[in-house]
Order: structure tokens, then sequence, then C-alpha cells
């Protein structure tokens, strides 16, 4: 954050530098109060989003060799990428290696019963921590849109 930063809008200082919950860095104007998402903001509402810096990692790339790095899209999505890998916004079309792999949640069986089907249950836990006790049979057609199997779910605190 450089010293005396301003904000555009009404001219006031920008305040310090927060992290949504999803990892993106963010500032807004000091004259805004507290981000509440159940009520209306008060005072400026200029928001500066901060560029989030892609993470190396000690992988190598399958495709090329270079190194991968952890990535985060602007909605919260993880991916290991490519570094050579970028996007030419001028031509519109992405640059060097196009090495990209989703990072999806990971499931662990559990010793419990659904208590819906009487199947056992999993413990799934998406990409961004949140975890969950579901049904084994649970499924995702994609092709259909809906779910399938039990629809049995528990959040976790």
């Amino acid at each position: 954050m450089e010293e005396n930063e301003k904000c555009p809008k009404c001219g006031s200082p920008l305040g310090l530098v927060e992290e949504t919950r999803t990892g993106r860095k963010l500032q807004r104007c000091s004259t805004a109060g507290p981000y509440d998402p159940r009520s209306k903001p008060t005072g400026c509402t200029y928001v500066k989003w901060l560029p989030v810096e892609p993470e190396q990692l000690d992988e190598k790339c399958p495709k090329c060799g270079n190194p991968l790095v952890m990535a985060t899209t602007r909605f919260g999505k993880k991916m290991k990428k490519c570094s050579t890998g970028g996007w030419d916004k001028e031509a519109r079309k992405a640059t060097g290696c196009d090495f990209v792999e989703w990072i999806g949640g990971t499931t662990e069986k559990l010793d419990e019963k659904c208590p819906e089907c009487g199947n056992l249950l999993v413990l799934y836990t998406t990409a961004n921590g949140k975890r969950m006790k579901k049904c084994s049979t649970a499924g995702w057609d994609a092709a259909a849109r809906k779910a399938t199997g039990c629809t049995y779910i528990e959040w976790l605190k």
C-alpha cells in the first residue's frame, strides 16, 4: 500500500488492506464504515481490488517441465497452472503453456450411517475449506443439471 494513497471518489485516504474469505485482497475508502453484508454501506463505497500473486509450487508442469503455480480466480476457485501460461488481452488468446488442473474438494469415508437412507456418510471438504457430511450415494448429473442419489447434507462449522 502506498503511503497517503487517496480515494478517487472522495479524496480521503484509503484504509488498511483486507482479505476476503476467498483470498482476494482489497482496500476500502477510510470513510466507509465496517463491512456488513446484511446492511447498506455507510460512507464512501469505493473499493480498490489488489492483484493476487500466484503461489509458486514445488511441482513441474507435465506438459513442458516449467514450475507450476497455484492461482485463484476472481470467484475464488483454485487451480494449478503452468507458470509460462498467460493471456494476451490485445489478441484475446492464451499464450505460453496451457496446462491447468482445477482443485476440487476432498472426500473421506466415515463410519456413520445416513439418517435418510442407511448408506455410509462421507466427509466432504470444499476447495475453500468448508466441510459437510453427506450421503455416499449423493451425486450430480451434469447433463440433466440435477442432484442424484440421496440428498442428505449436514454442514459442519
